[in-house]
């Protein structure tokens, strides 16, 4: 490992974690964020991501939390804090991410927004919401023209996320729970007895059947008495199991999308499905499949947002190799799990050998098919 680091860094040993730690508290986030940013802008514009776009134009861009760092005392003055069942006060450091997903399960960070008490004179802690609105408008500065399709939960049905997107010229497909704006599910019900052409069925391979509705146009006024045209879309699945019995649920979204026969399975199944790679190959890959996302690698307000995103930067090239050609060729029966791929990739790195000349032409090739 001494010689590859010296190979491709010009140092001439592995650098202690403790050395780590001091130099990453001397960064600047923003820096290390812009490394992540021009990153995923090269990504975005391989031909693999450009051709599943939603209708070949949208990327798509999943927004949700996730908890990074908890504690059972305080641990700094920028923590949020939440009292258990059992009155001890936990503190903890959560993030709002900004992930690229794709069909084919890429869940790669886009953009970072740390969740976190920075103004001592506030009297409500930060949130989700607050954290979403500082993530917008970073999101829209650095990529100006590209045409972002935001996949959201049912915590962004609102007034403020609509204005946000309206403005930005972002497309939006948002989640609609029965309780979420009342007046809106009262006039898609409504509405919905008058066009009956505004319910489709369909068949999945599964055995499965989707059974969509929808309404475009629903008059909405937010609370600062903006207007809003929305459109709403419902779909009912009902599946069956074994013993052949049928069990349905049910799912609504807002849109800016207009909903037509021919695009609100596309809508549902090649936007909104997808939007839960962000929990699966995002979140839970990075908790659970050897990447260690919840571990302290410091305590530093600064160094732990730099460990933070050069996770994400390592997993952009662990999903990138792992969903390429050349591995598929390679391993066309794949490697088990996730995290036996990390560990195995590991002791690769660990024990390949090559004399220094044949490294350096190793490591800058640059092939196709990567």
């Amino acid at each position: 490992m001494r010689k590859k680091y010296r190979v491709l860094f010009g140092v001439d040993d592995v650098p202690h974690g403790d050395t780590l730690n001091y130099n990453y508290q001397r960064l600047k986030v923003e820096e290390v964020q812009e490394c992540v940013c021009w990153l995923m802008a090269c990504v975005m514009e391989q031909a693999e991501v450009r051709q599943r776009r939603l209708f070949g134009i949208y990327d798509l861009i999943a927004m949700d939390g996730t908890g990074v760092l908890t504690y059972h005392e305080r641990h700094c003055a920028t923590c949020l804090t939440r009292k258990l069942n059992n009155g001890q006060i936990l503190s903890y450091h959560p993030v709002l991410e900004a992930k690229l997903v794709t069909p084919n399960g890429y869940a790669l960070s886009l953009m970072t927004e740390f969740i976190e008490n920075r103004d001592p004179q506030a009297t409500k802690q930060d949130c989700e919401l607050k954290a979403f609105y500082r993530l917008a408008e970073r999101l829209k500065k650095r990529f100006p023209k590209a045409h972002f399709c935001l996949l959201l939960d049912g915590l962004f049905a609102g007034g403020p996320t609509l204005e946000i997107c309206k403005k930005k010229e972002w497309a939006d497909v948002i989640g609609l729970t029965d309780n979420d704006l009342p007046t809106v599910n009262q006039e898609f019900e409504a509405l919905l007895a008058l066009p009956p052409q505004n319910q489709r069925d369909i068949p999945l391979p599964t055995g499965a059947r989707q059974s969509y509705r929808w309404m475009n146009g629903i008059a909405f006024t937010d609370s600062e008495n903006r207007s809003h045209s929305l459109n709403v879309l419902e779909c009912t699945e009902t599946t069956l199991n074994k013993q052949a019995q049928s069990s349905s649920t049910k799912f609504k979204w807002l849109t800016s999308f207009i909903l037509l026969a021919t695009n609100v399975s596309t809508v549902a199944n090649h936007a909104v499905r997808v939007r839960w790679k962000i929990e699966n190959e995002g979140f839970n890959l990075q908790k659970n499949g050897g990447f260690a996302l919840e571990h302290v690698f410091s305590h530093h307000a600064t160094a732990h947002k730099v460990f933070y995103l050069l996770l994400q930067i390592a997993l952009i090239f662990f999903q990138r190799m792992t969903k390429s050609q050349a591995f598929s060729q390679a391993f066309p029966k794949g490697l088990g799990s996730l995290k036996n791929i990390a560990f195995r990739v590991l002791e690769a790195w660990r024990n390949l050998q090559l004399d220094d000349p044949a490294f350096r032409a190793l490591s800058c090739s640059c092939p196709n098919t990567s």
